[in-house]
């Protein structure tokens, strides 16, 4: 089309006489023909882009999935995730670690863990001036500072600031009411280690014991425990109690059990992850009658392979005896797209009535249940130097800079014959340009010889 429409352009030029050709648009149009093969290699080049970026999605996907899957392989993690229930919150609760034992407690608690404080008789008001002196202030067993009261800490606004900024275990603060203002000193440790003395009072003020700092003192399953604080985090592996109300003649029985709803969200979980998967390559390898298409991944192997491994692993059955074997023995069902439905009854009254089979089933009792299984043959899917989804990408993205290579060879082709048909255009537009003067010079010397052939007859 481009050499017709020059060939048609020189004839109107000759014809014309005189106005030469367009040297740049007749170049312009033989270097777009020459780019033929360019155009097709950056067409294959928008083909493997589309293809990376579907596989990358693919791949965050498998990822996804893989962290689901990690929650129902991990022993420390949902799967062994646990609850507890108390008798009575009003007096003491829990929370347990993952893989706590499941069992009962009981727990009775004597008295809770209190803080030592201080305050003083109130005077007027905050800013009132106090006189000159000074006390001691002890915290447990440990050494006695010595607080003085003196010009820059006379009120007892500035002697609370003035005992904080010291940092001796104590906060100060000032209490006011009808009454006046007092000046009030809480440990910052709890129990009896943290009890306070404030002696060697000589000062206008006088001090008065608040609260004296005493252990809790508590019962568990009959043992007798001692704790500084109302939290108490080692008197049974995996738990720590919260105390929060002392009742010596109230046995609580608190109830480890493991955690129903944490594990059905982990199963349902790695159901909407694999299915996520599933139906996006569905989507790519499904036939568009309209488009006459299929999608960006419909030749590529590594991806039909992901999704036969899928499919695969959704039929394992778990080798030794067990309660529980299959998905489907859990109430999860493969439908005919190859995506998963998941019966939430059964898999609660499986959860519910027999915990411990639901979890070999996915861990196994050798590191060999369906979720250890499938933890392997999604890492090997999603390591970063070896995964075959990974390998695919880096090879598009190598056949990509390739195709650029020849691109940019391509281009220096390009140019230089841009610049050989810019010669030789050139030098035809001149001549083109120079026909009038030489038809006139044509037309004269024939116009003399007719003159004198006429004149000799």
């Amino acid at each position: 089309m481009a050499t017709s429409s020059i060939l048609s352009s020189l004839s109107s030029s000759l014809l014309g006489g005189g106005t030469g050709i367009d040297v740049t648009s007749t170049v312009n149009q033989l270097v777009a023909g020459l780019r033929a093969p360019e155009i097709a290699w950056q067409i294959q080049q928008g083909q493997l882009q589309g293809q990376i970026n579907s596989l990358s999605q693919l791949n965050d996907q498998i990822t996804s999935l893989y962290d689901s899957v990690n929650a129902l392989y991990d022993p420390n993690s949902s799967i062994a995730s646990r609850t507890v229930t108390s008798s009575a919150q009003d007096i003491v609760t829990a929370s347990a670690t993952n893989g706590a034992i499941p069992a009962s407690h009981t727990v009775v608690v004597n008295n809770l863990a209190t803080t030592g404080t201080y305050y003083t008789d109130a005077v007027a008001s905050d800013t009132t001036a106090l006189a000159s002196g000074s006390f001691t202030i002890q915290v447990g067993s440990g050494t006695a500072s010595t607080i003085t009261i003196d010009s820059t800490n006379n009120t007892l606004a500035q002697l609370a600031s003035s005992i904080n900024a010291q940092n001796i275990g104590v906060t100060a603060s000032v209490v006011s009411d009808s009454s006046g203002a007092r000046l009030a000193l809480v440990s910052n440790t709890s129990g009896s280690s943290g009890d306070l003395t404030v002696a060697n009072v000589d000062s206008g003020l006088n001090f008065n014991k608040g609260v004296t700092g005493i252990n809790a003192s508590l019962t568990v399953d009959g043992v007798p425990i001692s704790s500084a604080t109302n939290v108490v985090s080692n008197a049974v592996s995996g738990l720590t109690l919260t105390l929060a109300g002392a009742s010596p003649n109230t046995p609580v029985q608190l109830s480890v059990a493991p955690d129903s709803s944490s594990v059905t969200q982990a199963v349902t979980d790695f159901v909407n992850a694999y299915n996520t998967i599933i139906q996006n390559l569905n989507s790519q390898f499904a036939f568009d009658s309209t488009s006459q298409s299929a999608g960006t991944l419909s030749g590529d192997g590594d991806a039909r392979e992901v999704q036969s491994q899928l499919l695969s692993a959704m039929s394992f059955s778990l080798g030794s005896p067990n309660a529980y074997s299959t998905l489907a023995s859990l109430g999860i069902s493969m439908n005919d797209d190859g995506t998963l439905t998941v019966d939430q009854s059964a898999l609660g009254t499986a959860i519910s009535t027999n915990y411990t089979a639901v979890q070999t089933f996915f861990q196994g009792t050798n590191n060999d249940g369906f979720a250890s299984m499938l933890h392997t043959q999604l890492s090997n899917l999603t390591d970063s130097t070896q995964g075959a989804v990974y390998l695919d990408i880096q090879g598009k993205n190598d056949t990509i800079s390739s195709l650029q290579d020849q691109i940019d060879n391509f281009e220096v082709y390009i140019a230089s014959q841009q610049a050989l048909l810019t010669a030789q255009y050139s030098q035809v537009d001149v001549i083109l340009r120079q026909l009038p003067l030489l038809q006139q010079q044509l037309n004269a010397e024939l116009g003399l010889t007719s003159s004198s052939s006429t004149s000799n007859g």
